[in-house]
């Protein structure tokens, strides 16, 4: 695999590697055969004549030179760059999963790739409780000097993200689009804050639009790149428990947060606890049950190195934002009135009016109103202590 194959790639050999990795019908598993057999991404190119009864079947076709220069141009205009796995700054973590991605493309602090890190994952419609429990964690786990790790999805990692922004070890976002493609369109703010202080990371092309197909294989980077998952909130059938399977077969750590059994949101991560997952309900659970190994050795640096210093007088270009409409596996939007938003973020354990109201971003008038709308409706239920939660039927 990709750990027998590290070495420094001079120029024609990096466009090679670029062009192999970018070709259409060639999956990342025959691509490091490929390269095991032949040696280098330059011999394989020489091959493919022989080899062609054997990749047409699948649709191979080989990217141009032209086609690679000119995403390198377009990641180099977002001030970014690619690494390919057998360069060594490639995370040793992530080369020794089964199938680790050819190249990636990084826009951001790529120091960030070396650091410690706990991969913070869960469910899209999550609950107000869920957010806030995933952003203190978060903020906890990089206080401690350990990077986020998350997908810039909706819901938990949203949250995830900006916990992680909040201390030292900030945060990760593994895309399932190019590096340029805000998704969801929502997330445009953070997406950009992340490329200045955290680090943007997608093994597709920039340009490339959010596809279904792409983040069952977006979640293999996540927990490659971490030492532990944790999951916050997930169904029973959900990416997230995607990712803790993953990262149990990579060997990883897997966390998960127990919660009620009358919230179909925590059915994914209860079934982890009966699995053996390490049960969380704070940040000395989690530090606790991270291998020797994940230990923060030191912070990471407060501003991007090398290649992706950010010059403040000229930004980036902006990224492109994804239709409203664009496909994601298991994603669901909030209903665009503020009621069925906020009923979205209840669950059958007690949240604060407070936190609602800072997590809907309204007015707590305009909040009340709505709140008075769910309970006249029987969907909402009061606690002493205003809080509320989801009425159950």
């Amino acid at each position: 695999m990709a750990r027998d194959v590290t070495c420094d790639l001079y120029d024609p050999e990096r466009l090679a590697w670029l062009r192999l990795a970018r070709s259409r019908g060639l999956g990342a598993s025959q691509f490091f055969r490929l390269i095991e057999r032949f040696g280098k991404a330059a011999a394989v190119i020489r091959a493919l004549p022989r080899l062609e009864a054997k990749l047409a079947p699948k649709g191979f076709a080989l990217a141009s030179e032209a086609a690679v220069l000119e995403e390198i141009a377009a990641l180099e205009r977002l001030g970014g760059m690619h690494l390919t796995a057998a360069e060594p700054g490639y995370p040793p973590a992530l080369r020794n999963i089964a199938d680790p991605p050819p190249v990636l493309a990084l826009v951001g602090r790529t120091e960030l790739l070396a650091a410690p890190a706990v991969a913070v994952v869960g469910a899209r419609n999550a609950s107000g409780n869920g957010r806030y429990l995933a952003t203190q964690l978060a903020r906890e786990i990089s206080e401690r000097g350990l990077t986020v790790v998350s997908g810039l999805a909706r819901g938990i990692d949203t949250a995830a993200h900006r916990g992680g922004l909040d201390g030292p070890g900030s945060t990760i976002a593994v895309l399932g689009s190019g590096v340029d493609v805000v998704y969801p369109p929502e997330n445009g703010d953070l997406h950009a804050r992340i490329a200045a202080e955290g680090l943007i990371v997608s093994e597709r092309a920039p340009g490339t639009p959010p596809l279904a197909r792409h983040f069952p294989r977006r979640n293999r980077i996540i927990a490659g790149l971490a030492s532990a998952v944790l999951v916050v909130e997930a169904a029973s059938r959900s990416g997230s428990l995607m990712t803790a399977k993953l990262a149990a077969a990579e060997g990883r750590e897997v966390l998960a947060v127990p919660g009620s059994p009358l919230d179909p949101r925590h059915a994914g991560t209860n079934q982890l606890l009966r699995d053996g997952a390490a049960l969380v309900t704070g940040i000395e659970d989690v530090m606790a049950a991270l291998p020797d190994w994940a230990a923060p050795s030191a912070k990471p640096t407060a501003r991007p190195a090398g290649k992706l210093e950010t010059d403040t007088r000229k930004p980036p270009p902006a990224p492109v934002a994804a239709p409203l409409d664009a496909a994601c596996a298991g994603s669901s939007r909030p209903s665009g009135t503020l009621p069925d938003h906020i009923a979205t973020l209840l669950g059958v354990e007690p949240m604060p009016v407070d936190e609602v109201i800072r997590q809907c971003h309204a007015s707590p008038s305009a909040v009340q109103n709505a709140l008075l709308d769910l309970e006249l409706d029987g969907r909402l239920k009061r606690h002493p202590g205003n809080r509320i939660s989801r009425a159950l039927a």
